[in-house]
């Protein structure tokens, strides 16, 4: 029988990509990561990995041993939900990652109420974007993890996590200083008004950049982007200072009161979708579901001004 230890090493290979990152995750010397498996090699009777220029990859037979450790270890956590979900008090600890909007208008409020219902269960919080969030996800980095998907962007699903829809945020132009003029109320009119001004959007390669730039190019016009951050709330403040336009969701606002002047955006490009993600062995945890009936009660709590 193979060693479930060194099946996980070379799970944690083909999630991390290399062994000095498993090393690193793991808190191990990368001679020690690479002498078990080398001896889980021995094991198995075959090669299971082979040289890529100075990096490794999987071969064929390591492919398939990570498979069946998919399965093993899902259904280690499914155990591990069925022992919590038998005890009466839920503790241990629940790890998220959550974008920043998210994290500021939903998880302050979804904390709380586990706080108070859960005084035992320690939750971890980290601020990370979902492209990195979720690959992190399946390393098992993280517990759940709070994602985004902008509209005609759909999101690659990885086999093996499960998502659950949070809400609907809607997505608005940001009018770098006075109103547009009436002539200007047309959702396409108002976003081709700015094809000369300058832009604030997230970086390259990211699905709300992709996003952005296909509906300016949409409109006419390829944006003129000066300023690049995941930082919504500088997104905001360039907006404010007249320094940029921008696109910006309401969950910018978190409760505070409106301060740029904003229009609604061409049909069928309005919303972007808010969800939570969890392996699948994960998904009946009693401290993944009852984070997941926290949220729900946080986006039930935001109030008609929250968008």
């Amino acid at each position: 029988m193979f060693d479930l230890h060194r099946l996980r090493l070379l799970r944690e290979l083909k999630h991390r990509g290399t062994l000095a990152a498993v090393a690193a995750a793991l808190s191990y010397a990368p001679s020690s990561v690479s002498q078990q498996l080398s001896q889980l090699e021995a094991d198995v009777g075959v090669p299971l990995l082979e040289p890529v220029g100075r990096r490794v990859r999987l071969t064929e037979q390591a492919e398939i041993l990570v498979a069946h450790t998919e399965a093993v270890l899902e259904r280690l956590e499914r155990a591990e939900a069925d022992i919590a979900a038998s005890l009466t008090d839920l503790t241990g600890t629940l790890r998220i990652a959550s974008f920043q909007t998210a994290a500021l208008a939903l998880v302050p409020t979804a904390l709380g109420l586990l706080r108070d219902a859960h005084p035992h269960l320690r939750v971890h919080v980290t601020h990370m974007e979902p492209e990195k969030a979720l690959p992190a996800l399946q390393a098992r980095d993280f517990d759940l993890v709070l994602a985004e998907e902008y509209p005609g962007n759909p999101n690659p699903r990885p086999s093996g996590l499960e998502q659950e829809d949070l809400l609907d945020d809607p997505l608005r132009l940001a009018l770098p200083g006075p109103p547009l003029p009436a002539d200007t109320d047309d959702p396409v009119a108002a976003l081709r008004s700015l094809a000369g001004h300058p832009w604030v959007m997230e970086p390259e390669g990211t699905t709300a950049r992709h996003w952005a730039t296909t509906l300016c190019r949409d409109a006419g016009f390829e944006p003129d982007v000066r300023f690049e951050t995941t930082d919504l709330l500088l997104h905001l403040r360039l907006v404010e200072q007249h320094h940029a336009a921008a696109f910006l969701p309401d969950l910018v606002w978190s409760g505070r009161p409106r301060t740029v002047a904003l229009r609604q955006l061409p049909g069928g490009r309005q919303a972007r979708r808010v969800f939570t993600v969890v392996r699948r062995g994960r998904s009946r945890h009693p401290a993944v579901l009852a984070c997941r009936d926290a949220l729900r009660r946080a986006v039930a709590r935001r109030s008609p001004g929250d968008g």
